[in-house]
C-alpha cells in the first residue's frame, strides 16, 4: 500500500489525526499517552497517511497507533499496548493487513516480548469478524490478560431527551424523579475538588474492599483531562453535603463514564440515579452520540462479581456490547509462553520491590 509511516510529536496534530479516524477512542488520545507517560508507560505515537491523495496540505491519515511500552517487571524484557486501537477503517482488508503487520515488525525492532491490542469491534458483526480473522491469520493469540473492560454497556444519545427517560427502565425512571424531589442537587466539580473526588473513592474502595493507588495518581488521572476539557466532575449534594460523585471523560462524539464513588449516607435520596441522568444529558447537550457505561461482566451470568453494576447501568437503557477483548502478538513464541507461565511469579516479584522501595509522590 502506498502509506507512510511517521511517528507525531505534536499533541494537536495528533489529535486532530486521531479524530478524522473512524471509531476513536479516548485511550489513543495525546491525553491518555501523557498520562500514562508519567505513570511508568513510554509513549510512542505512530500515524500512518496516504502519500498517495491529499486532504488539504497534508497527506490524508489513514490509522494511528498510540503504543505503549514498559518493562516487564524486573526482567531485561519490554511489552508493547495499543489500548482502544489501533485506529483506522477495519473494513478496509488490505490497510488492516497492513496496520497489523506494522505493529508486528514495530515490535520486533524495539525488541519487545510481545505487544498487545483490544480494537473496539464486536465479534459477529463484519468490523469483529474482519479483524478476528485477520488477527489470526497472522499469528496473534487471545491474550490471557485484559487491561480493559472486554465489554461494556453503550447508550445511544441521538433520541430526545424525553425519549431516553422513557428507555429507562421504570424503576431507574422514578429513582430519578425522586431524588429531585428529596432534594438532591448535582453541580459540576473543578480541580478544587480533586481532594474531595479522591476521598470518596477512598471511602467506595474501602467499603467495597478494592484496593486503589495513591491520591496523586488520581489527581493526575482526572485533573490533566479535566483541564484539556475532557474530563468533567459531578458531584452529587444534598443538604449541601456532597454524598456521591460521577466523572465522564469525553473524546470526539463518546462520553465515558469512568469513574463513580459515593458515601455511605443518604443512600435513600437515590443520587447515583440522578447523577448518571445529568452526565447522560450533559454528555447529549454537547455534541456527544453515545454514552459508554465502561465495564460489563464477561459473562452476563448473576454469579459474576459484577452483575450488581450491571444491572445499575443496564437500567438506563442502554445496549451490553461484547467486545473481542486483548489479542498478543508474541515476538518470541518461546519468550511469550514462559513470559505468561511466570507472570504471576513476575507480579509478585513487582508487588516486593515496591514494598521494599523507598518511593515519592508529587
Amino acid at each position: 500500500m502506498d502509506l507512510r509511516l511517521e511517528q507525531l510529536k505534536n499533541r494537536e496534530a495528533w489529535n486532530k489525526a486521531v479524530l478524522s479516524l473512524p471509531e476513536p477512542r479516548l485511550l489513543q488520545s495525546w491525553e491518555w499517552g501523557a498520562f500514562k507517560g508519567r505513570h511508568g508507560w513510554q509513549p510512542t505515537r505512530y500515524l500512518w497517511t496516504d502519500s498517495s491523495t491529499r486532504a488539504g496540505p497534508a497527506p490524508a491519515p489513514r490509522a494511528a497507533a498510540s503504543i505503549l511500552a514498559r518493562r516487564a517487571g524486573p526482567l531485561p524484557l519490554r511489552v508493547m499496548y495499543v489500548p482502544k486501537g489501533p485506529i483506522l477503517d477495519v473494513l478496509n482488508e488490505p490497510l488492516l493487513d497492513h496496520i497489523l503487520d506494522e505493529l508486528a515488525r514495530i515490535a520486533r525492532r524495539r525488541r519487545a516480548l510481545f505487544i498487545k491490542i483490544d480494537p473496539d469491534v464486536e465479534p459477529g458483526t463484519p468490523q469483529g469478524d474482519r479483524v478476528l480473522d485477520a488477527l489470526r491469520r497472522r499469528g496473534w493469540q487471545r491474550s490471557a490478560e485484559e487491561i480493559q473492560y472486554r465489554n461494556t454497556i453503550l447508550l445511544d444519545l441521538t433520541p430526545s431527551e424525553d425519549e431516553l427517560l422513557m428507555n429507562m427502565k421504570s424503576k431507574w425512571r422514578y429513582n430519578v424523579r425522586l431524588a429531585q424531589r428529596k432534594g438532591v442537587t448535582i453541580r459540576q466539580g473543578t480541580k478544587d475538588d480533586l481532594g474531595l473526588l479522591y476521598a470518596m473513592v477512598e471511602e467506595t474502595a474501602e467499603r467495597a474492599g478494592f484496593v486503589i493507588r495513591p491520591e496523586p495518581y488520581y489527581h493526575d488521572a482526572w485533573g490533566s483531562f479535566m483541564g484539556r476539557d475532557l474530563a468533567v466532575p459531578f458531584i452529587a449534594e444534598f443538604e449541601g453535603q456532597p454524598i456521591a460523585m460521577v466523572i465522564i471523560y469525553s473524546f470526539g462524539q463518546r462520553a465515558i463514564y469512568m469513574v463513580g464513588a459515593s458515601l455511605d449516607l443518604h443512600r435513600d435520596t437515590m443520587p447515583n440515579n440522578l447523577l448518571q441522568w445529568e452526565a447522560i444529558t450533559w454528555a447529549k447537550d454537547h455534541g456527544c452520540t453515545v454514552y459508554d457505561m465502561w465495564g460489563a461482566p464477561d459473562q452476563l451470568d448473576e454469579s459474576d462479581p459484577m452483575w450488581g453494576v450491571y444491572r445499575f447501568k443496564k437500567g438506563f437503557g442502554g445496549r451490553f456490547v461484547e467486545t473481542i477483548g486483548a489479542w498478543d502478538y508474541p515476538v518470541s513464541p518461546a519468550g511469550y509462553r514462559l513470559y505468561v507461565a511466570l507472570k504471576p511469579r513476575i507480579l509478585a516479584a513487582m508487588r516486593w520491590l515496591h514494598w521494599h522501595t523507598p518511593t515519592e509522590h508529587h
